[in-house]
């Protein structure tokens, strides 16, 4: 009796040793791949340090500027240039209650609101073309 105890407890230390050593080996891939995580964070975020740093670079106010005026025609604002508030277009009327939750679903499920949306144009300006879309500001 006492010899088939003493197999039984080698062989549970045995069992128990081998479980030990699974548990390190499992422990050190873990620590490895946490270290690779670690790694690939740390390249991610120098990777955006430098985007950010490219990118403040792109978007300064004096290169913007200087493209603008290399690649644009533009001119300054001439008070002319606006035109006066009673050229514009009368302001359409409500289709949809305002208190309405949804008003696109309003429109949907009537489809006869759009029929009665009056269509407005403006006159054309002198010397220009017919626009369908009028620009307040005239140049």
């Amino acid at each position: 009796m006492m010899r088939f105890l003493n197999i039984c407890v080698i062989v549970a230390l045995v069992l128990a040793a081998a479980d030990v050593y699974n548990i390190k080996f499992e422990s050190t891939r873990q620590a490895q791949r946490v270290a690779k995580l670690r790694q690939d964070i740390r390249r991610e975020h120098d990777v955006i340090a430098a985007l950010r740093a490219e990118w403040a670079k792109l978007d300064s106010p004096a290169r913007i500027q200087d493209l603008a005026r290399r690649h644009l025609a533009l001119q300054p604002i001439d008070a002319r240039q606006f035109d006066h508030f009673d050229h514009l277009p009368a302001r359409p009327p409500e289709l949809v209650p305002l208190n309405e939750p949804d008003p696109i679903g309003a429109v949907i499920a009537n489809p006869d609101l759009i029929d009665r949306m009056p269509t407005a144009s403006l006159p054309p300006a002198k010397g220009s073309h017919v626009n369908a879309n009028p620009p307040v500001a005239r140049r």
